[in-house]
């Protein structure tokens, strides 16, 4: 299988993957509090795991890198529990920015930006509806828990979704980091709320209103970690990484933008660029 860790190869390999039209999976994600159970790392670990698997599947129908994770996401909701680190908006879009521009200019023209984090969803699509007109390559957005919603929610036992550090999480830390998971007290330490997902930052029947994660949770996890196992975040990791590889591998998804303008309205012609 070939190497898809950007990091691991040399500059004369990238120089090729990007003659040879190689989509680019730049993975962002986090360094915060997942609960008392989990490690600060795990947005970051599950997103380079969904991101090799990803590239390994798809390879089979072009050829996949995958930059190095960006771990300094927008996580200021969790710093009421400690273990965080966050950014602005500000550098989050700038970090965003030049990362993409510097694939550009060495010639990468599809990229992919891969989230696991859920504080990160708003500001990536305001990036990419930004910078998408402004560069020589086309720009997708995707976030591996809603990507594979459908085949999680078969998975998933107590949830019909991925929450913060519950079971989901919890498996798939099981599945690749199972030293770094405290498994002592699971059963204790559920947080089955009213709020769940992100409803917590809901106003009315479609308002908006921003939230720390204290407002869920008592000690920064959301779902029930005791329904966890390897076996599940094997599953649900290998369903992840699938329907990032399908997206990857669907030749619409890389399709020029159309332009169905005719030659004008009312006898005035369109200004065409």
């Amino acid at each position: 299988m070939p190497e898809t860790d950007w990091a691991r190869l040399k500059a004369h390999e990238l120089r090729r993957l990007a003659e040879d039209n190689a989509v680019v999976i730049l993975p962002v994600a986090s360094i915060e509090q997942h609960g008392p159970h989990l490690p600060t790392m795990t947005d970051t670990r599950l997103g380079y795991e969904i991101a090799h698997r990803a590239a390994r599947i798809a390879w089979g129908t072009r050829p996949v890198v995958v930059a190095p994770v960006v771990w300094s996401g927008l996580s200021e909701h969790h710093m009421p529990f400690g273990g965080t680190l966050t950014v602005s908006h500000a550098t989050f879009r700038a970090i965003l920015t030049d990362l993409i521009d510097s694939l550009v200019r060495l010639g990468f023209h599809d990229i992919v930006i891969s989230n696991s984090h859920g504080g990160n969803i708003v500001a990536c699509q305001q990036i990419i509806d930004e910078l998408a007109p402004q560069v020589d390559a086309t720009l997708v957005f995707v976030t591996y828990p809603m990507e594979a919603a459908g085949a999680y929610g078969e998975i998933l036992e107590d949830q019909d979704q991925i929450m913060h550090a519950g079971e989901g999480e919890t498996s798939m830390m099981m599945a690749c980091e199972g030293d770094l998971v405290d498994t002592s007290g699971l059963a204790d330490i559920a947080q089955m709320g009213r709020d769940s997902g992100a409803s917590f930052l809901k106003a009315g029947k479609t308002g908006y209103r921003w939230r720390p994660f204290t407002q869920m949770t008592a000690n920064g996890l959301a779902g029930n970690p005791a329904r966890s196992s390897a076996d599940k975040g094997e599953r649900l990791l290998q369903a992840g990484a699938e329907a990032v590889a399908a997206l990857i591998t669907d030749p619409a998804t890389w399709e020029a933008p159309r332009d169905l303008r005719g030659a004008g309205t009312q006898g005035v012609d369109f200004r065409k660029e």
